[in-house]
């Protein structure tokens, strides 16, 4: 099962992050094969960090909440919040397959969250700026509640154009780049 998590920074909370950054790093170690996707996402300036995303597949719903919740900055109190739903990996392949790499354009998570009838269940976008994309799920699978995506954009209001207008209560967009180890 595939599941969206986003840790939201706790204001205030950069130098605890900078402080257990290698034992975040081995946390997700940990997960290097069930992760489809990772990286922080920062603040208009691009500089302040606003929180981490991760796309995982993993055995189960009590799997994921595990992994969110024994994360080392949740556990420290890095985070104010944790969005945790199951997700459906439309691509089907992972940010490490992007044909466009790690460079070349700014990324950006867009998170719209569900109101009413489903929406963007499809990729119509061009796949070659889409580095994950899918629905936000219900804890069973049956009901949509939103589409995650990770985009490579001109622009914040390039990456919102990706979700239909007026089909969702909110869209967030976040500026995001590639996370883990660098070589």
């Amino acid at each position: 099962m595939e599941f969206f998590c986003y840790h939201r920074d706790r204001r205030n909370s950069l130098a605890l992050r900078a402080e257990l950054l290698e034992a975040h790093w081995s946390y997700m170690d940990r997960y290097a094969a069930e992760l489809i996707a990772r990286g922080p996402t920062f603040a208009p300036d691009g500089e302040t960090p606003t929180g981490s995303v991760h796309i995982v597949d993993l055995p189960d719903a009590a799997a994921a909440r595990a992994f969110a919740f024994d994360e080392p900055n949740y556990q420290a109190g890095a985070y104010r919040d944790v969005l945790l739903r199951r997700w459906h990996n439309v691509l089907g392949r992972t940010m490490w397959d992007f044909p466009g790499g790690r460079t070349g354009g700014e990324g950006y998570l867009v998170l719209g969250l569900g109101a009413g009838q489903a929406a963007d269940l499809d990729v119509t976008a061009d796949r070659d700026d889409l580095i994950a994309y899918g629905p936000l799920l219900s804890d069973d699978g049956d009901a949509w509640l939103g589409t995650a995506a990770l985009v490579r954009a001109a622009g914040p209001d390039k990456a919102r154009a990706l979700l239909t207008p007026d089909r969702y209560a909110d869209v967030e967009v976040h500026l995001w780049t590639f996370g883990g180890r660098r070589a």
